[in-house]
């Protein structure tokens, strides 16, 4: 398995074609794992997480 890729939310809103709020209420359903804060206080998320969910999403 590879490293994981963290980036915020917006970072991971663009790579996934999804708008923030979204990747937000994967968040809460927990469907992506939090990997906690940066320094600006946006949640971070491993991208590589996204593909299922996308994938999920669009079946």
């Amino acid at each position: 398995m590879s490293d994981p890729l963290i980036v915020d939310i917006y970072a991971a809103a663009l790579s996934a074609q999804q708008k923030p709020g979204t990747i937000r209420q994967w968040l809460r359903r927990g469907r992506l794992t939090h990997h906690g804060y940066d320094c600006q206080g946006r949640a971070l998320v491993d991208l590589h997480e996204l593909q299922p969910s996308v994938e999920d999403q669009a079946a």
